[in-house]
């Protein structure tokens, strides 16, 4: 616990006005009071009189603690002066109550800033916080860099306040300082004044305490993402469901809202959830439309706030009136391949809602089943190690089942194979000799895709005694 005393000396000048009537150049370029001393201290129950003195309009600004409309408040104006040439405002306060305690202002009407002000106690052995807590602790506000302050003002300036922690722990207290007009302030707040603090005072042997809780407002948002994150593709008269998942720190506090086509119309019922894990908070926000309509077609926002920081997510929404397929060769149709290919993919132009199922069958079989070098990938059919004995017809039979669709597309595949010769050549230094005038035939088989084009060259034999070059 920390105690603070303060001394204060009572003050005797409160009615009367304690002004002289000179007017010198300069005089009352800020209001004037009838009091020099920064503070009054009065009991419960007296009158509190201050008279103000200026050379422009006057009007008072009273403690948060005095209503606004109070019935024993007063306020008393008239021009004063030799030459009346002075505005004069006085202000009663009767019966004075614990709770006005507070810092009274005197100010010019259209000047603001010119004002004169004092502090005043009104003590009340009964009531020595200026306010008097319900059951439910005060929240306050513990932010990074900024000074912690738990309000716990006093009637009297003298009163022994001590500043304590449940469950009770001894805290260092060179980083607080008392004022009775503010209450404790923390200079540098770390996470041990995170929880339940109390500010204590006894008088006459009866314990009185304001509670308070501190909070820590976290700001930082670390995802935010949707359950469709690329186009969303639908039917009209399905229902719509977007969830916006926000992902925050622990004590974070979000706000979630929507922009949409139809949101004019509150087409939408928008459903939201928290949830903890053992790290973060999970903020869920579910947009439904139970029956879209071609008007619900377009961008869906999700915005999502937590103090200053801001992050957004979105995605678009595409409806259809009826379920429809679209196949087209993409390239003609016959497609060509080279025989030694790693990868060969059969695509056709295929547009479709909902997704069709889909089979492919190389010469009236099911492809993937004759070789398994065949698979398909979503609606593509890729042949892995293309090889001539690929080459075929392939058909791409899709249909939706359930709406009773169905479309087919035949294409050619042509593999293209390098030619070769079939025959091993076999050179000799010594040439074969054969009679003169005698018939020889040679022969040359070749192959591939497509067929190759065969040409015979004639090499004469060089004269005698030159060598022969092969």
């Amino acid at each position: 616990m920390i105690f603070i005393q303060l001394n204060y000396q009572p003050l005797t000048c409160l009615s009367a006005f304690c002004l002289k009537d000179t007017d010198t150049k300069g005089r009352f370029s800020s209001p004037v009071l009838d009091v020099t001393e920064k503070q009054l201290i009065i009991e419960r129950n007296q009158t509190l009189q201050l008279n103000c003195r200026g050379r422009w309009e006057l009007q008072w600004v009273l403690p948060s603690g005095v209503p606004k409309v109070f019935h024993g408040t007063q306020i008393e104006e008239t021009r004063c002066g030799k030459k009346n040439n002075h505005y004069c405002s006085r202000l009663i306060l009767s019966p004075s109550l614990a709770q006005h305690t507070g810092s009274y202002r005197c100010r010019y009407r259209q000047k603001h800033r010119k004002q004169a002000s004092v502090y005043v106690y009104i003590t009340d052995s009964q009531r020595p916080f200026v306010k008097v807590q319900s059951e439910i602790p005060d929240v306050v506000y513990m932010k990074e860099g900024e000074l912690l302050v738990f309000p716990c003002r006093v009637t009297n300036p003298g009163a022994n306040v001590s500043l304590v922690k449940y469950p009770f722990i001894a805290p260092d207290y060179r980083n607080i300082i008392w004022n009775s007009r503010q209450g404790f302030t923390i200079r540098s707040p770390t996470f041990f004044y995170i929880g339940l603090f109390s500010c204590e005072t006894i008088v006459n042997g009866v314990k009185y305490s304001n509670r308070f809780l501190t909070h820590r407002p976290v700001n930082k948002i670390l995802d935010v993402y949707l359950n469709s994150t690329g186009l969303v593709h639908t039917l009209q008269g399905q229902m719509l469901a977007l969830n916006c998942t926000v992902t925050a720190e622990w004590n974070a506090r979000v706000s979630i809202s929507w922009t949409y086509p139809q949101k004019a119309n509150g087409s939408a019922t928008i459903i939201r959830r928290i949830s903890r894990s053992r790290t973060n908070m999970l903020f869920y926000s579910v947009l439904t439309i139970p029956r879209l309509s071609k008007a619900d077609r377009g961008l869906y926002k999700c915005h999502v706030t937590s103090g200053p920081s801001k992050r957004e997510t979105n995605t678009t929404v595409i409806v259809y009136n009826q379920p429809f397929i679209q196949l087209k060769h993409r390239d003609g149709p016959v497609v060509q391949a080279s025989a030694g290919q790693k990868s060969f993919r059969l695509t056709p132009k295929l547009r479709a809602f909902p997704a069709p199922e889909v089979i492919w069958l190389k010469d009236g079989m099911v492809a993937a089943e004759q070789c398994s070098r065949y698979h398909v990938d979503r609606f593509s059919l890729v042949i892995r190690d293309v090889a001539e004995e690929d080459a075929g017809i392939y058909t791409i039979l899709t249909g939706i089942q359930q709406y009773g669709l169905f479309q087919n597309l035949t294409l050619t595949l042509v593999v293209n194979v390098k030619p070769q010769i079939g025959e091993k050549t076999v050179s000799s230094r010594q040439p074969g000799t054969v009679q003169r005038g005698s018939r020889q035939a040679l022969h040359c088989t070749s192959h591939g895709v497509p067929p190759p084009q065969i040409q015979w060259l004639w090499h004469p034999c060089p004269p005698k005694g030159f060598p022969l070059r092969l």
